[in-house]
């Protein structure tokens, strides 16, 4: 299958006048959150919330920053959620991907937005 990147938009919904930063992402739909390098954190000015445990693919554990608030957006799509403070590079995991209603597509290795909501994202609530 090989690794799926794709551009999104991160902000600071908090401070309007700093400009958003246009990132390419690693799509991960085995990670559950949204990880940023600490740069990112830095130019978005976003504050430490609390420090959380993470267990990486090495299966070493890490104490790290949680950020937040952020806003992602994706073409005609956009979410608030915050943010683990880790890596050299931005990874969007499941939960930002499920409340924009995002479909990664492997085999073309690429992200679209839900082909049977393209308007609006949708989501399934029992």
């Amino acid at each position: 299958m090989g690794l799926v990147y794709t551009n999104i938009s991160l902000s600071n919904p908090r401070d309007p006048l700093l400009k958003a930063i246009e990132v390419e992402a690693l799509v991960e739909t085995g990670a559950t959150t949204l990880c940023i390098p600490e740069h990112v954190a830095v130019q978005l000015q976003l504050p430490a919330i609390e420090q959380r445990e993470v267990v990486t693919a090495d299966a070493k554990s890490h104490l790290v920053s949680y950020v937040g608030p952020i806003q992602v957006k994706f073409e005609n799509r956009t979410c608030f959620t915050g943010a683990l403070v880790l890596g050299d590079t931005v990874l969007m995991g499941a939960v930002p991907m499920e409340d924009m209603d995002l479909v990664v597509h492997p085999s073309e290795q690429k992200v679209t937005v839900n082909p049977k909501s393209p308007n609006i994202p949708s989501a399934i609530v029992k």
